[in-house]
């Protein structure tokens, strides 16, 4: 009888990460240089993400702003219904409750995180 616990694979949290968040790019229209202020890491970071050659280390901190990324996407998404020329108007239209663009503020940690509540919070009003 063979066990329950047999080999079963545990997902690369990196490389899932990895994908979602260059996923996440594209539909936005975010280009690699932005990509890589966002994440902290390089141009050529990016491009060998890109080409499969490297995977954002699980718990670094590139791969945290990357999570948070990826979650504001999804609540953009989210609210836009998945239009995706809302969701890149969205991103590049000054907005009087962030004081800037929403594309400018993600390029720190604290802009991205103020986008995230933001989008949390239109996502889910009370």
């Amino acid at each position: 009888m063979p066990s329950l616990h047999a080999h079963v694979p545990v997902p690369d949290r990196g490389a899932i990460l990895t994908k979602a968040t260059l996923r996440a790019a594209e539909r936005l229209d975010i280009s690699g240089r932005l990509l890589a202020e966002v994440l902290g890491i390089s141009e050529a970071t990016i491009s060998r993400m890109r080409s499969g050659d490297f995977t954002l280390p699980d718990g670094s901190k590139a791969f945290q702003l990357a999570a948070l990324l990826v979650r504001a996407f999804r609540s953009l998404d989210a609210i836009t219904g998945g239009d995706e020329a809302v969701a890149r108007a969205w991103l590049t239209t000054s907005n009087l409750a962030l004081g800037n663009r929403p594309v400018e503020r993600i390029t720190s940690v604290q802009g991205l995180v103020d986008v995230v509540a933001y989008l949390d919070a239109r996502r889910a009003p009370i």
